[in-house]
């Protein structure tokens, strides 16, 4: 369902208030608003039943209450402060600069968290990838020790083997800095830390999205060789297996 704002921007914290009660429920963990577009069936398919029936059991089991919001666009709020609120993010009907334009905005409301994504102009794969992330963020957090400490186990065993790349720009920009400053991977130092949680969120937004959609990685130079990332996808596949009928690798599926 549809919904045209009587207003042109609200904050994401009001949008979320005024129109919280007419979301639609999705399974017992996810409800969604769409005040984008109107969503037909396939829409609400692609947009939403098939991303969430694609995400492990292990990995659903630990999200909290989920408020979808897909919205035209969301801008950037002009904060002067430096105390940011992500509740001040502005959700628009007209297209921002591109410069302020978000592709998604996260906060938590009444003990819900809220994904908002500004859908139009953009295409589908670019939603799942950020749907994707934003579920990766949020496991990131609910990581046990043990799981943590197998992921640790892999970047040590990567940093030995001067491993060149990374997953995404993110984790490619903090192992540049750990590079520059010449620091081996330790698993207490806080820049190793910083980076090994957003090598983490970058490869499960990967694994995530791969379980999915039909997604290639493409080679490059910043790109982590196909061993190493191989590796990585091994592990979250035996710690998030894949719910039946997904998949993660090629062979699985003739399995």
């Amino acid at each position: 369902m549809a919904v045209l704002l009587q207003l042109s921007k609200l904050k994401l914290d009001q949008f979320t208030r005024r129109f919280r009660g007419e979301s639609i429920p999705l399974g017992t963990s996810f409800s969604y608003f769409c005040a984008a577009t109107p969503l037909g069936d396939d829409d609400r398919k692609e947009y939403l039943e098939e991303p969430i029936a694609a995400l492990p059991p292990a990995i659903s089991s630990r999200l909290p209450r989920i408020l979808i919001c897909l919205v035209p666009y969301l801008e950037m709020a002009a904060v002067k402060s430096k105390k940011k609120n992500a509740g001040d993010q502005i959700v628009s009907m007209d297209k921002p600069e591109a410069n302020k334009q978000l592709a998604v905005a996260r906060m938590v409301d009444g003990g819900q968290m809220i994904l908002a994504f500004g859908i139009k102009d953009q295409e589908l794969a670019d939603y799942h990838y950020h749907f994707y992330r934003s579920i990766a963020t949020l496991v990131a957090d609910k990581l046990t020790t043990v799981e943590w400490d197998k992921y640790l186990d892999l970047l040590d065993t990567e940093f030995e083997a001067e491993a060149h790349g990374e997953v995404d720009e993110s984790s490619w920009d903090l192992k540049e800095q750990l590079t520059a400053l010449d620091l081996k991977f330790k698993r207490t130092l806080k820049p190793c830390i910083e980076y090994a949680k957003q090598s983490l969120i970058d490869t499960l937004t990967l694994y995530l999205h791969g379980i999915c959609c039909d997604i290639d990685v493409e080679p490059g130079p910043r790109q982590l060789r196909t061993s190493f990332l191989r590796k990585r996808l091994q592990l979250f596949k035996s710690l998030f297996a894949p719910g039946e009928g997904f998949s993660v690798f090629s062979e699985d599926e003739k399995n």
